[in-house]
């Protein structure tokens, strides 16, 4: 029992939001009348908050380095033009029209990290400036007007699911990924158990430690169980785990990911520790940029249509998720798999407040009390264990 109240008070803000992210989701389900958790509304919440998944992997990279982006929704809605100026109006290839969008938005991000990182401008102000820059140039790129359809092809990126080999009414590929997954998951918390015992790190009692995988498997394949009673994987989904496994593999096994930790906890102790600060900084925000390009090719392919207010908002949404997530404001701390339960929560209580037919007022109100509550719980948290 203390190793487990060990464990959870050095994990408690990624605790703490998945024990939230079930609450909520349990109290939206008995006040929906069970629509929350229906097949087509668990896709549905998938498809809707994709884009904002995918900005939240990209900013709690930058919240962690003690920065912020203001412009990453005016980039994701400038970006979106381009492509729809390529595709649309250049009849390009959506291929080659994808590869260049991510360039242009890495690009974007090299120009506003090499302000923060080598100029010194605070990125609050860079990317404040970024905000107006890219939402002007969208305008007039867009001349004020819509640019629609995208290619069918495109469109798939979004609002396309993985085919399936059955016609049983029940899809199999995403049964078998549920599966596969499982396997996989399993084989790899065996392996860090043992791992944490060879170094003689604390771990769960066999007892609690059986419960966990059970319980996890169980969500696992009982949420591919419900994506396969309503049409299947989306592609999108497919992508976000692709991103989520990369970025969590880079956060917390490489050499570039200890860096980013080190520079966001300390930066003159991280340089004296011959971390290239400067560097660092500068990538992580070519890497926001390619992020931000990335949610605007996927919002775009999802309305089939760029317009001139696309993104509006993204960067809110973006940041919100992090800190939700348990990011710092103060840097050094926060998680990919955070950053995703932090979106998460956010799309559950708009997708539930929408469902129970709560205003737009209301939903902005609640989720600025959750943000800011967050955040208290963060600080508190810091106090109490400087304390100790």
């Amino acid at each position: 029992m203390e190793t487990l109240k060990k464990m959870f008070k050095n994990n408690i803000r990624q605790y703490g939001m998945i024990i939230a992210l079930v609450v909520i989701m349990i109290f939206f389900q008995i006040i929906t009348g069970g629509l929350l958790l229906e097949p087509i509304n668990i896709t549905n919440l998938i498809l809707q908050n994709s884009y904002i998944l995918v900005l939240a992997i990209g900013m709690v990279l930058v919240i962690i380095t003690g920065h912020i982006d203001l412009s990453v929704g005016s980039v994701a809605a400038f970006v979106g033009a381009v492509a729809a100026i390529m595709m649309v109006d250049m009849q390009l290839h959506p291929v080659i029209a994808v590869i260049v969008s991510l360039i242009v938005g890495g690009l974007i991000g090299a120009w506003q990290g090499f302000w923060v990182a080598y100029v010194r401008i605070p990125a609050f102000i860079v990317t404040l400036a970024g905000m107006l820059l890219f939402r002007g140039l969208t305008m007039i790129v867009l001349e004020g007007q819509s640019i629609a359809p995208f290619p069918g092809g495109f469109q798939k990126l979004s609002s396309g699911f993985i085919p399936d080999f059955g016609n049983t009414g029940t899809n199999l590929i995403a049964i078998l990924a549920g599966i596969i997954f499982t396997v996989i998951f399993l084989i790899n918390e065996l392996r860090e158990r043992k791992a944490h015992k060879k170094y003689n790190f604390d771990v769960l009692p066999s007892g609690l430690f059986l419960l966990k995988l059970v319980l996890i498997a169980a969500v696992i394949n009982a949420f591919t169980f419900m994506l396969a009673s309503y049409a299947g994987l989306p592609n999108i989904l497919i992508l976000l785990l692709v991103l989520i496994i990369i970025y969590s593999f880079v956060m917390n096994k490489t050499v570039m990911g200890r860096h980013i930790y080190a520079l966001g906890g300390n930066e003159k102790a991280a340089a004296l520790s011959g971390v290239k600060t400067k560097k660092v900084t500068f990538w992580v925000f070519v890497n926001m940029g390619v992020m931000a390009a990335i949610s605007g090719l996927i919002f775009a392919a999802r309305l089939n249509a760029a317009t001139p207010r696309a993104g509006t908002n993204f960067e809110l949404d973006a940041i919100a998720a992090s800190f939700i997530g348990g990011a710092s404001a103060t840097g050094g701390i926060g998680t990919v798999f955070g950053a995703i339960i932090g979106g998460l929560v956010m799309g559950v209580l708009n997708n539930g407040m929408s469902l129970v037919g709560l205003g737009i007022d209301w939903q902005q109100g609640i989720k600025g009390l959750v943000l800011l509550a967050a955040v208290a719980f963060d600080i508190y948290n810091k106090k109490k264990s400087s304390a100790a």
